[in-house]
């Protein structure tokens, strides 16, 4: 992947390959990147359901407080 400042620097515990091949990202990348891409992710921490379009407020606040933690982001 080409860098870009709108994506971070990939480490190998940011995603997986699943056996199809695809590339799985993370809860860390996730928290990462910082916010939610709302594409219903199977590791978004941020709580994004896309079958109704709306977040989990208790994960999104959990997420943040996460990122906040782990990153000293707000």
């Amino acid at each position: 992947m080409t860098d870009s400042p709108d994506r971070p620097q990939l480490d190998p515990e940011d995603f997986y390959k699943t056996e199809e091949g695809y590339i799985v990202f993370t809860e860390k990348y996730h928290l990462k990147r910082g916010y939610c891409c709302q594409g219903g992710c199977r590791h978004c921490p941020y709580g994004f359901n896309p079958n109704t379009g709306t977040f989990d407020q208790k994960k999104k606040a959990s997420a943040l407080e996460k990122l906040k933690n782990l990153f000293g982001k707000k």
